[in-house]
């Protein structure tokens, strides 16, 4: 699944749209007649970078020595430097590798140092707020993208930034208008990738679809297209579908053999699917290609479902020492339910007060409330985690559990269950816990009036759009 901080997926939002403002299009020079020679791996990143593409890694890391080159010999290029900034942006989220943001930073502070932002380095600026987004600090990146939009309306890069800015600052109404601005400039598999997670934030799953097909077809790159296809099984695992999720993840890896994101939704879809014997070498693999936060705790409450709690244990172990940027959500739901409730209240209270205000904050920070005993005020944030659009299913249990703490019974009923409809193997831990809890509420009681059996059994459901 993907989570925010990616949502994220597993990307650095926005970065490879910034990438395509502050790329310089060169053409080398060839002597006599007949046409040029193929672009070599560091001009693909760039010709990708102004299509609004997604680069290969191999190209993206040969334009990032290409960079660095240049400038060994023109410090004074603030172009490259903003360019070179957002491409280590870019990598650093792809390879979900934080030691690529100091340096990221360090690039685009210089960047701004040879040309202020005063002075119209709105490149450097994008990168900025690309850069914030990346790290989780939404405040900045909303700051730095409303600069440049202001400055620039019709510079198409700034709403990417924007529309992850306000995501996670839970100001949805302004990332939908911000998403019809970028429609508006742009088109591509970008726009429409984009397009499809904004349908699916909003509950429109069929329009969610529809887009992310578009994106498919009209990817210009393998690494584009494996993106896309990556989108696809995602939307499928989350309506509960993990035979259609594991052709779609299948397909990307045939385009891209250790794309992080495929890798680790095959792995998800063979365990639901029951197929453990494959699904633990899968997440292993995974992990080693690209170990996110929300990965290592999905893989070790796969490892505790099947008893195995020692394994499960390192990976949690892992989390917990590991250096991340925007990891807070994972972290609080580990130490919600593996570790210290306490803990992670005061984490995702911290979180909220920062100004991350997503429905996956307010998911997380309900469920930490309601593990440590503040089991009112957790319901709250639950409700605010469901009532958006997202159709989530781990959202859904945990209102249900925090309403059946409350003896809501009709309530809980009717969330766990419209839980396990979503997707009945949402988490190899909490499906069968919510399955129990499910049970353990019993049947309606005949003694009810009709009217209010009738409110009981009633299942929320979002209006399609069309």
């Amino acid at each position: 699944m993907k989570t925010e901080n990616v949502s994220r997926t597993v990307l650095a939002a926005g970065v490879g749209a910034v990438l395509a403002a502050t790329a310089l299009l060169y053409v080398p020079e060839f002597a006599g007649q007949g046409p040029p020679p193929p672009p070599g791996p560091a001009e693909r990143a760039v010709i990708a970078a102004h299509a609004g593409a997604q680069a290969s890694l191999p190209d993206l890391a040969a334009l990032i020595a290409d960079r660095e080159k240049w400038l060994r010999d023109h410090p004074d290029d603030e172009a490259s430097w903003a360019e070179l900034g957002a491409a280590y942006t870019e990598r650093g989220g792809r390879l979900g590798d934080v030691r690529d943001y100091p340096r990221a930073e360090r690039a685009l502070r210089r960047s701004l140092a040879e040309r202020p932002a005063a002075s119209g380095n709105l490149e450097a600026q994008l990168g900025v707020g690309a850069l914030a987004g990346a790290r989780g600090d939404w405040r900045t990146a909303k700051e730095w993208g409303e600069r440049v939009r202001k400055a620039d309306p019709r510079r198409w890069p700034a709403y990417p930034v924007l529309i992850d800015a306000y995501n996670g600052l839970g100001e949805y109404k302004a990332a939908q208008k911000a998403m019809e601005s970028l429609e508006g400039l742009h088109a591509g598999a970008m726009v429409r990738g984009r397009a499809a997670l904004t349908y699916r934030d909003r509950g429109w799953r069929e329009d969610a679809d529809a887009a992310a097909l578009d994106a498919v077809v009209l990817a210009e790159t393998d690494a584009e297209k494996t993106a896309a296809l990556a989108r696809l099984g995602d939307l499928a695992w989350e309506r509960g579908e993990p035979e259609e999720a594991l052709g779609q993840y299948g397909a990307a890896l045939r385009l891209v053999r250790d794309h992080g994101p495929s890798l680790a939704g095959r792995a998800r879809a063979l365990a639901a699917l029951g197929r453990t014997e494959e699904a633990l070498p899968a997440w292993q693999a995974a992990l080693a290609r690209l170990p996110l936060p929300e990965y290592l705790l999905e893989a070790g409450e796969l490892y505790e479902s099947l008893g195995r709690d020692a394994e499960a244990r390192a990976l949690y172990e892992r989390l917990r020492a590991g250096s991340w940027a925007g990891a807070e959500v994972p972290l609080g739901l580990l130490e919600a339910d593996h570790g210290d409730p306490a803990a992670a209240a005061v984490r995702m209270r911290a979180e909220w007060a920062r100004g991350h205000r997503s429905v996956r904050a307010a998911d997380a920070l309900g469920w930490a409330l309601y593990r440590s005993g503040a089991t009112k005020e957790a319901l709250g944030y639950a409700k605010r985690a469901t009532e958006e659009g997202l159709r989530s299913a781990l959202f859904l249990y945990h209102r249900g559990e925090i309403e059946r703490s409350l003896d809501q019974r009709g309530p809980a009923r009717r969330h766990l269950e419209e839980a396990l409809r979503i997707n009945p193997e949402f988490s190899p831990l909490h499906a069968r816990r919510a399955e129990s809890s499910l049970a353990a509420l019993g049947e309606l009681s005949d003694e009810l009036p009709a009217e209010l059996r009738a409110e009981a059994l009633a299942r929320p459901t979002k209006a399609p759009r069309r």
